[in-house]
């Protein structure tokens, strides 16, 4: 069998972070299937999933990781084709990706201890996101 839910979320941009993992534990539960794979899908080009200890220090590491890797002051070509300004958050998307793929059994996530999944909004203004759900499994 397979189910589709969305999440939906408002974000800050510029690297705000979002631990996801009730809401798609909750999508697992409520599909009623005990064992599978839920697939977390961000449609665009400038956010992306992960997973990681979602605690302060970390969270603010990974913000820091993405500023010394991909900079928001340099030039992106990107930025003089379309004029918006976030060249930069393409590329942090894309070192990112735009999906990852849990498995479940007896209808719980099989993540580590402090595993989180984690959504990372890039861009460069507060957007309205919508993260897709592809639950698959018996």
């Amino acid at each position: 069998m397979v189910i589709t839910e969305k999440i939906r979320l408002s974000t800050k941009g510029n690297c705000d972070i979002h631990n996801i993992t009730r809401k798609v534990s909750d999508a697992v539960i409520r599909s009623g299937l005990k064992a599978g794979t839920v697939t977390v899908f961000v449609p665009g080009s400038t956010a992306g999933v992960t997973t990681l200890e979602y605690e302060p220090g970390l969270i603010s590491d990974v913000k820091e990781l993405f500023d010394r890797l991909v900079p928001t002051t340099i030039e992106y070509r990107h930025n003089r084709g379309w004029g918006e300004g976030n060249g930069h958050s393409h590329v942090r998307a894309s070192l990112l990706g735009p999906s990852i793929t849990v498995p479940f059994t007896k209808g719980r996530l099989t993540l580590g201890t402090w595993q989180q999944l984690i959504f990372l909004d890039f861009d460069n203004r507060p957007r309205n996101r919508e993260i897709v759900l592809q639950i698959i499994g018996e």
